[in-house]
């Protein structure tokens, strides 16, 4: 409905050219503009077509707009050599344009677990901070509800699911990475999320000296002995050094093998990412033979 909305008044509002200079990137942006395959098709599209749909732009200084909606057309334009990007100037506040660029930005195919996890939590935050404000400028629809159980009507993941996702963004960067790159699985970074920051990194250090990664069961554990204050790194070595069920015909490398391969600076983790991708191409190769 909300998108709905958004798309009626876009029609009734002018379009207008402004200068790429001028346009800022949103504050904080939670989700990442790459160099992949979909901007390589979105370059394509403007190159034949032109921007088709104008960026959302709110001011946010003399002559200086920040996008709420259109990073990537504004990344692909400026990669082209455009000088201008048309737009729709939009004036909201703060949590306004926070929802607004959460929900533009949600309906993209490809999201990273931590894309997801900050764009909620910003979400939920910007909708707390609406909520305690004059019900005049709350929705009536809203009203009685808690901040999750809308962003589910409007997102489409459970309340619990979406509590879920703002858990992990108490993971440290390099366990987020690993989940974004899924070497770690969602349902065990919920529960290592709980993990104090120190413990987190000790956890870390765990998994290099096993050379494996938490399972759900693990990660319970781990949160638990953490709660009661008894979880300590050599605890961890030995939670992590446990033989999983499945895995007891596994195919175990040392570090000092691999890196016969790779440059010393490689982390297991890259490491192993690397060998997988070199494996896909192998596979793909072999089967176009």
């Amino acid at each position: 409905m909300r998108r709905k909305k958004e798309e009626e008044l876009e029609e009734k509002e002018k379009v207008i050219e402004i200068e790429i200079e001028r346009l800022r990137d949103f504050k904080k942006h939670p989700f990442q503009v790459r160099d992949d395959k979909e901007m390589s098709l979105l370059k394509e599209s403007i190159q034949n077509y032109g921007i088709l749909s104008p960026l959302i732009v709110r001011p946010v200084l003399d002559g200086v707009y920040e996008i709420v909606a259109g990073h990537r057309r504004k990344y692909a334009a400026q990669q082209l050599g455009y000088r201008k990007l048309p737009v729709i100037i939009r004036v909201m506040s703060d949590d306004e344009a926070i929802i607004s660029m959460v929900d533009s930005n949600l309906q993209r195919e490809r999201i990273s677990y931590s894309e997801k996890a900050f764009a909620y939590m910003m979400k939920n935050e910007a909708m707390k901070r609406k909520g305690g404000r004059k019900r005049s400028q709350i929705d009536h629809k809203f009203k009685g509800k808690k901040t999750v159980e809308i962003i589910r009507e409007e997102g489409g993941d459970s309340p619990k699911q979406v509590q879920r996702y703002i858990k992990i963004t108490e993971l440290i960067p390099e366990l987020l990475q690993q989940l974004d790159d899924e070497m770690i699985g969602f349902n065990p970074a919920v529960e290592i999320a709980s993990l104090k920051k120190e413990e987190q990194k000790q956890l870390l250090d765990a998994m290099d000296y096993a050379q494996s990664t938490p399972s759900l069961s693990q990660a319970q554990r781990m949160k638990r002995l953490s709660k009661e204050g008894k979880l300590t790194k050599e605890k961890m070595e030995d939670i992590m050094s446990e033989i999983k069920k499945g895995e007891i015909s596994r195919v175990i490398f040392t570090n000092e093998q691999l890196h016969r391969y790779f440059p010393s600076s490689y982390t297991p983790e890259k490491m192993k990412r690397e060998i997988l991708a070199i494996l896909k191409l192998w596979a793909e190769q072999y089967w176009e033979q």
